[in-house]
């Protein structure tokens, strides 16, 4: 049983970047769509892909490099938790190593990064935070 699975997908993806995997299988949800969806349009990610398999999915995250193939991620921090909720107004929502990583949080309108939530003026769930 996985009492966090959107860590456990970070967690993978931090991991594979570091073996210098291309790529990695993680477990699908919509939650997990909608964060992948940011982190592609980000440039965090190369691409991801969904399998429909039963009884669940699987989504297949096509991981980037830099032209040193370094990975483009750094860095992956969980903030909220199951056990730990962490809810911020837009004011107060984090600016991750000052404005070059991004915090993803939940709201009202979407899954969406810090920046986009302070331009909307909209607080939320505070899932992440990338570097």
């Amino acid at each position: 049983m996985m009492t966090d699975p959107i860590a456990d997908m970070l967690i993978r993806i931090k991991n594979a970047l570091f073996a210098r995997h291309k790529m990695v299988v993680v477990s699908a949800s919509k939650l997990k769509l909608a964060i992948l969806k940011v982190l592609k349009e980000e440039g965090y990610i190369e691409d991801f892909h969904y399998i429909d398999e039963k009884p669940q999915g699987k989504i297949q995250i096509i991981l980037k490099y830099d032209e040193n193939k370094k990975p483009v991620i750094t860095g992956v921090k969980r903030v909220s938790k199951p056990g730990r909720r962490i809810y911020m107004g837009y004011k107060d929502l984090p600016r991750v190593m000052n404005g070059l990583g991004i915090a993803i949080v939940s709201t009202s309108q979407g899954i969406m990064t810090d920046h986009e939530a302070r331009k909307r003026r909209i607080g939320g769930e505070v899932i992440c935070e990338i570097w």
